[in-house]
């Protein structure tokens, strides 16, 4: 599902228009965004937690030549399901 089909769906779930959909949706990854840069988590109980993980400097290869190169430590945006959203997937009961 891409975005516009995500914005066609809310729209008929809710009852609302598109437009107000598409800004709900984008109001939405502007707090996810904006809180993860802050360095906290958004935790969504049943769904899941958006979260911040520190990735450590490690040495790589060029894939094109072979030579070494030094990768930079880094923060990484990660998604942890829920218990719930695991056990729909699954088509278990939670």
């Amino acid at each position: 599902m891409n975005r516009k089909e995500l914005i066609d769906a809310l729209a008929e779930k809710t009852g609302s228009s598109k437009a107000d959909a598409d800004r709900n949706i984008a109001a939405l990854i502007d707090i996810v965004t904006a809180t993860l840069k802050k360095g906290d988590n958004v935790a969504l109980v049943g769904f899941g937690t958006f979260e911040v993980r520190k990735r450590a400097a490690r040495t790589g290869r060029n894939p094109a030549t072979g030579a070494e190169l030094k990768i930079k430590a880094s923060k990484v945006p990660a998604f942890k399901a829920g218990a719930t959203l695991k056990a729909t997937v699954n088509g278990t009961k939670k």
